[in-house]
């Protein structure tokens, strides 16, 4: 509290008198009736200023205020619309505003219908509360209002949310209805900062024929829509996730000049495309003039803050692919996208195809400095950008062009695994368990294997095949020397991960493949995460069987732990440690690791006391493997150990799995076992299902 005599404390009166009351009369207490005459006295002569005659009021006198006649001046007054009157509180004044408001709107069209459409909205909205009888009916009454005011009432801010009710509870046939009522006012619907989600609506709820009659009313006016604050969402909603491959190329073509918002197809073609390079290869004259446009209308929005558009990430990646890699309009163009200072537009950017495209390109043909501060806007974003479909292709760029591994490995790698050994683990778990993550850890450890790009990610070979290209001329470190410099630096962290958590990544076929690379590419101590694997395998496999079905977890919904016996992923990471290597397909031999594993040795403890229900389990290769493994130092003991338990493994070898019973009463409940043969054509002879463990089988055969 400031003391006193300050700047800011109250002053006091100039009279010293306690008892003179300093505070404003409340309004809610009505005046007395009864006045003194020098309160009348002072009215008098304040009014005597005025001239009642000149207004052709009645004269004042004291003898109607003391009878409580009003003023006819007053009444007047408060016919016109004054709040406040004489012997009137707050709440009355109050309320006769809002009456003044209500007859007001009351005067405005269609004011009873908006009227009751509200209500019903009203009603409409609280769906959990509503009947659905009712509800039919309140429908019924909403479009008996609406349809034909369709177009007045998406145009009010306040009654626009009743056109959506009404979408939401329609059908296609209404929908259809609504839009055709709407139809040549989108662009100006797309401009509200309500209506808009109208367009989303319609466009989501809707088919086809709705999206074809909202789509085109946007040609042609793609340039002032994009820099508007409000329509500028709606259209790239539209570009991104509505419009066709032709509709696309239409919106985009506008980014290239004025006149493709009026000829919208390229030469005789009459289907338009968008590639800028077949553009100014049909008109090479136009070159300067397009380019020029373009660019002027990124950087406009760049300016802006605007940077979050798909559609501005296409029509920037088509600028950058049509410079000249090296030249000044090139150079310049990379200054431009590095000079937002807020590293908005490159975040952005990672996020779209053709934004995560551009950047990749940006990466290959940077300088050094370029490239550094590249890595630098994304910081803290690379966990976000690894599992993202397009994302994860800038991280990949940067292990592959830039020579500094020092610096991506404390930008990217230490971000992805985490920088604690607890924040380490998991973080592996959810990166080798994630479709796009784990190409971000597993393309160091085994490069661009068919396993790791299967045909989801086919483009992005591709693309890394053009960043190979490039970077023979823009990198100056050898791409092997780069790619063991950062597998040291990540193979401490994979290792960690699999000695502390390696049942929660054998549990998955991804988890359990990034374990595999881990151990026979990581560099490094693996002994204890060799251990650790090993020791996952312990236990019966039989163990539960017969439980499972009736446990808690199955009742619940969630899947049991099965032993990693039992599960395919598991036998094939176990055949692949113990062979020590990969097998290549060219030369049919295993390519072992140096220094080796010698997981045989390692594994053999931990099953040699289920050594038999592994051999005659889904996992019997792993036996085999071990009795094939070189580096094996107890092979007479476990070929012992089968001999005495040959009659399993024959009646193993003999006997339907449960594997293959399942599969042959499958199709005898499809029917597909008695097919007849194709008129014409001699039935070959019938391929006999196997039958029996196919590792037992082996193993006879080796005993």
């Amino acid at each position: 509290m400031a003391p006193k005599g300050e700047l800011g404390s109250k002053r006091k009166l100039a009279h010293g008198n306690k008892d003179r009351s300093t505070k404003k009369p409340k309004f809610d207490k009505p005046l007395p009736v009864e006045q003194d005459e020098s309160e009348d006295v002072s009215e008098s002569n304040e009014n005597s200023a005025f001239s009642d005659d000149d207004d052709g009021g009645a004269p004042l006198n004291k003898k109607s205020q003391k009878n409580g006649d009003s003023h006819p001046s007053k009444a007047n007054d408060s016919q016109g619309g004054n709040a406040f009157e004489r012997g009137q509180n707050s709440r009355e004044s109050h309320q006769k505003q809002k009456q003044l408001v209500l007859e007001r709107r009351a005067q405005k069209p269609l004011a009873d219908e908006l009227h009751r459409a509200k209500k019903l909205w009203e009603r409409l909205r609280r769906k959990s509360h509503v009947p659905k009888e009712e509800r039919q009916k309140l429908v019924e009454e909403l479009f008996e209002i609406a349809t034909g005011r369709m177009k007045e009432f998406a145009l009010k801010h306040d009654a626009v949310r009743v056109v959506q009710t009404a979408i939401k509870y329609s059908n296609l046939e209404r929908r259809r209805m609504i839009a055709t009522e709407l139809k040549g006012t989108y662009p100006q619907l797309a401009e509200s900062k309500y209506a808009k989600f109208l367009i989303g609506k319609l466009l989501v709820e809707g088919d086809k024929e709705i999206r074809d009659m909202i789509v085109p009313e946007f040609y042609g006016k793609v340039r002032k829509l994009i820099n508007h604050p409000e329509a500028s969402w709606i259209l790239d909603d539209i570009y991104r996730g509505v419009a066709t491959k032709e509709q696309k190329a239409i919106l985009l073509r506008e980014w290239y000049g004025p006149e493709f918002s009026i000829f919208r197809q390229s030469g005789g073609d009459n289907t338009p495309s968008a590639e800028l390079s077949q553009i100014l290869e049909e008109q090479p004259s136009k070159r300067t003039t397009i380019m020029k446009y373009l660019l002027d209308l990124t950087n406009q929005l760049i300016q802006k803050k605007m940077t979050g558009f798909t559609m501005l990430h296409d029509a920037m990646y088509q600028y950058y692919i049509n410079l000249k890699p090296g030249s000044q309009e090139a150079k310049e163009y990379m200054e431009m996208i590095k000079e937002d200072e807020s590293g908005d537009l490159l975040k952005n950017m990672a996020f779209t195809r053709s934004g995560a495209r551009l950047v990749c390109l940006l990466l290959a043909y940077g300088s050094a400095k370029d490239r550094k501060q590249v890595l630098k806007v994304y910081k803290d974003t690379y966990p976000l950008m690894s599992s993202d479909p397009h994302g994860h292709l800038v991280l990949l760029t940067a292990y592959d062009v830039i020579d500094d591994t020092v610096l991506t490995s404390k930008s990217i790698i230490s971000e992805l695994v985490g920088k604690s050994e607890e924040d380490g683990a998991s973080n592996v778990v959810v990166c080798a368990n994630d479709a796009h993550a784990r190409l971000t850890i597993r393309y160091l450890l085994e490069g661009p294997s068919k396993a790791l790009f299967d045909a989801s990610h086919a483009d992005d070979l591709k693309l890394l095949e053009e960043i190979w290209e490039i970077r023979k001329t823009t990198s100056k470190k050898d791409p092997e020397i780069r790619r063991k410099e950062l597998v040291t630096t990540l193979s401490p962290s994979l290792l960690a991960a699999v000695t502390s958590s390696p049942l929660d990544l054998i549990s998955t076929s991804f988890g359990a493949q990034m374990v595999t690379e881990a151990l026979l590419s990581g560099i490094g101590d693996k002994s204890s995460a060799l251990e650790a694997v090993a020791s996952s395998a312990q236990g019966d496999p039989t163990e539960g069987d017969e439980t499972t079905k009736s446990s808690d977890e199955a009742a619940d919904g969630i899947a049991p732990q099965v032993h990693i016996s039992k599960t395919p992923h598991g036998g094939r990471m176990f055949k692949t440690l113990i062979a020590g290597g990969h097998f290549d397909k060219a030369t049919r031999q295993i390519i072992p690791v140096d220094p080796p594993l010698h997981f045989a040795d390692i594994l053999y403890p931990h099953i040699k006391d289920h050594i038999i229900t592994w051999a005659t389990g889904p996992s019997s290769f792993v036996v085999v493997n071990l009795l094939d493994a070189e580096d094996f130092s107890h092979k007479k003991e476990l070929k012992t150990t089968l001999q005495s338990h040959k009659k399993a493994l024959e009646k193993a070898a003999t006997e339907e799995t449960p594997e293959q019973k399942a599969a042959r009463e499958a199709i005898e409940a499809n029917g597909e076992g008695e097919k007849p043969a194709k008129k014409g054509k001699k039935a070959g002879p019938k391929k006999e299902r196997p039958v029996g463990n196919m590792g037992s089988k082996l193993l006879l055969e080796k005993l």
